[in-house]
């Protein structure tokens, strides 16, 4: 543990396709292959969605179990996006509690929130060019051109602004994006 000290919780953002997932469980494998002491944790979601559906380590949960939850108030956030509800479990803050720092991929729709109710935290705002961005869509596979092109279109149309937020162009060797994003993860907010 590190202390009385709060953890930071660090919001990974971004279009879908700008390597937030690579970044997050890249820096995840860093720290384990290191044997980072109170490595950040990365926090799992629950998702209206099958386990392993979208490559990423969440927790599978129908649509009336989420509801259910949501107004039990289970979750310290939740948002939906493209069809699908996603929640963090409460128990997030007892992780910040404890003095370690939390890495979590959220909607941008939910910084705000976070800010009011998850203090401290920052924002890894992740970037890529827009034909990067079109080549890492159509290179998965799961969305037809016209859905890539209305993805590319809402990436260009939004930001992300704040004194917490640390923008990350995401285009170098992944290794070398892995490497910068894990020591962010470690820093304080």
């Amino acid at each position: 543990m590190r202390g009385d000290a709060r953890g930071t919780l660090w919001l990974v953002v971004g279009p879908s396709g700008s390597g937030k997932d690579t970044l997050i469980y890249g820096a995840e494998d860093l720290f384990a292959k290191r044997g980072v002491d109170n490595a950040p944790v990365v926090q799992r979601r629950e998702i209206t969605r099958t386990a392993g559906a979208g490559g990423e380590d969440s927790s599978e949960v129908d649509v009336a179990t989420f509801e259910e939850r949501r107004a039990a108030g289970a979750y310290a956030l939740w948002w939906a996006a493209h069809g699908l509800f996603y929640g963090v479990p409460r128990s997030v803050d007892d992780v910040l509690g404890s003095g370690r720092n939390v890495i979590l991929n959220v909607s941008r729709g939910v910084i705000y929130t976070a800010r009011e109710t998850l203090a401290p935290m920052r924002v890894l705002s992740i970037s890529v060019p827009s034909d990067v961005l079109r080549e890492r869509l159509a290179a998965r596979g799961r969305e037809t051109r016209e859905d890539i092109e209305r993805r590319v279109a809402r990436a260009e149309a939004f930001t992300v602004e704040g004194r917490d937020v640390v923008p990350f162009l995401n285009t170098g060797p992944i290794e070398q994006a892995i490497a910068k994003a894990a020591g962010l993860f470690q820093s304080r907010g």
